[in-house]
C-alpha cells in the first residue's frame, strides 16, 4: 500500500515539473477552428486556433498554412484533407486555383498537396461533395462554376466541368455580367446550386459526383427580387427547405426544396435589417442551426448577426432582431458541431469573436472569448476526436 502511494507521489511530481506544452499533449486536443485570410501585414495564409468545446474559449491562433489569398475554405468528409481557393486572378488573364493540403490533426498544420485552376478569376467560393469526391469552385470574378475531383490521397486532379455564365441583372454597377458567389451540391448529391449575385439567380444543375461532371436542369434556375444579389445558399437539415442571403437587398430568401425535381420554389424573402436603419450595409455568411430550429445571417456595415427563428412545417422565417458582431464587417462565421456556439470573423477589425447560442431562443450572447487574426474571411470546425 504505502509503495503503491509513493509511487503516485513521484508520477504526479513528474506530471506537475513537466512543461505545460507537454501537458497539453497529454490531454485530447479541442476542436480545430480553421481560419481563411487575405493577406497583409498580419496574415501569411491559413491559420488554426483550438477551441474549448465546454466553454467556447479560443486558443492563440497558429499560421497552419503559408498560402495565398486563401479566402474560403472546405473540408473533406472523412477530415483528412482541406480544400482552399487562392484569389488570384489579376491581370484579367490569369486564372484562379484550389489547393489541397494535407491535415495533420495532432499539430493543427497542414501540408500543401497540389493545386488545379479554378477555371476563372476571382474564385470565392469552395465546398467538397457529400462523398468526398469531387470540389466545387465558384468563380466571382470569371462568372464561372467548374467541377475538380478529388483522388484517393486526397490531391485534386484535373476538372471535369466547367460552365460560363451568362447575363446581367438591373443594377449596371455591380450586375453588369455574371458573379458566382457560391456552389453548394444538394443533401443527396444529386443536384448543384450555384448563387449567381449579377444574374439574381441561383443557377440548378444536374450532378453526377461520380464522373464530376454537371448537365443542364429544368427548372435552370430559382430566382430572388430584382437587385438582391444572391450570395451564399444552404439547405435545412430536414431537406424540405433551402436559404440563399442576398448581399445587395440585405435579405434572406426561403425556398421550399423539391427533392425529387431538384426545384427551388420562393415561400418569402425577409430583411437582414432591422426597420429605420439607413447605414450602408451587405450582406455575407448564411447558416441554419443544426437543430433546424434557426438561421442566422451576417450583416457588414450594421455589423451584426441577424437571427431568426424557422416554422420547421412551413419554412418561413420569424425576425428575431440583430445581435452586434464584436467587430467590423463580419466577412464569415461558423457554428461549431454541436451548436453550441458561433464564431464571427470579421476582416474589417482582425478578430474572431465568440458567441453562445441559446439552444431554446436561437439568442447569440458573445462568451467575452476573442481572437487576433489578420483579415480573416471564414471559419471552418474540425473535430479532431
Amino acid at each position: 500500500m504505502a509503495r503503491s502511494w509513493l509511487v503516485g507521489l513521484a508520477a504526479a511530481a513528474v506530471w506537475l515539473m513537466l512543461p505545460v506544452t507537454a501537458q497539453a499533449q497529454s490531454e485530447k486536443p479541442g476542436m480545430l477552428v480553421y481560419i481563411g485570410t487575405y493577406n497583409g501585414p498580419k496574415s501569411e495564409g491559413i491559420y488554426f486556433a483550438r477551441m474549448d468545446p465546454q466553454t467556447g474559449a479560443l486558443g492563440k491562433p497558429e499560421l497552419a498554412c503559408k498560402a495565398d489569398r486563401a479566402s474560403f475554405l472546405a473540408i473533406h468528409p472523412n477530415r483528412k484533407f482541406l480544400y482552399a481557393v487562392s484569389e488570384v486572378g489579376e491581370p484579367p488573364q490569369r486564372t484562379g486555383m484550389v489547393v489541397a493540403h494535407a491535415i495533420d490533426a495532432s499539430t493543427g498544420k497542414l501540408t500543401p498537396l497540389n493545386s488545379q485552376p479554378s477555371g476563372g478569376r476571382g474564385p470565392c467560393h469552395v465546398s467538397v461533395d457529400h462523398d468526398g469526391r469531387n470540389v466545387l469552385v465558384a468563380n466571382y470574378g470569371g462568372g464561372s462554376v467548374s467541377v475538380i475531383p478529388i483522388g484517393a490521397d486526397g490531391k485534386l486532379q484535373e476538372p471535369t466541368a466547367f460552365i460560363q455564365h451568362s447575363g446581367s441583372g438591373p443594377d449596371p454597377k455591380r450586375q453588369d455580367k455574371p458573379h458566382a458567389h457560391s456552389f453548394n451540391v444538394s443533401p443527396d448529391n444529386r443536384f448543384a446550386f450555384a448563387a449567381d449575385l449579377g444574374l439574381d439567380k441561383v443557377m440548378i444543375y444536374s450532378f453526377d459526383a461520380a464522373s464530376g461532371t454537371l448537365a443542364a436542369h429544368d427548372p435552370p434556375f430559382a430566382t430572388v427580387p430584382a437587385g438582391g444579389g444572391p450570395r451564399h445558399f444552404t439547405f435545412h437539415p430536414n431537406k424540405k427547405f433551402a436559404y440563399v442571403i442576398n448581399e445587395m437587398g440585405n435579405s434572406v430568401t426561403a425556398y421550399a426544396y423539391d427533392a425529387d425535381k431538384g426545384a427551388l420554389n420562393e415561400i418569402q424573402t425577409i430583411p437582414t435589417l432591422p426597420e429605420g436603419f439607413s447605414g450602408n450595409n451587405t450582406t455575407a455568411e448564411v447558416l441554419v442551426h443544426p437543430s433546424g430550429k434557426f438561421l442566422y445571417g451576417s450583416n457588414r456595415g450594421h455589423d451584426s448577426i441577424a437571427v431568426f427563428a424557422i416554422d420547421e412545417s412551413t419554412g418561413k422565417l420569424a425576425a428575431k432582431g440583430q445581435t452586434p458582431s464584436g467587430g467590423k464587417t463580419p466577412r464569415n462565421f461558423g457554428i461549431d458541431p454541436s451548436g453550441k456556439f458561433l464564431i464571427a470573423a470579421h476582416q474589417n477589425t482582425d478578430n474572431l469573436a465568440v458567441f453562445k447560442i441559446d439552444q431554446e431562443t436561437g439568442a447569440i450572447t458573445p462568451t467575452g472569448a476573442t481572437a487576433e487574426v489578420g483579415s480573416p474571411v471564414c471559419v471552418k470546425f474540425l473535430n479532431p476526436n
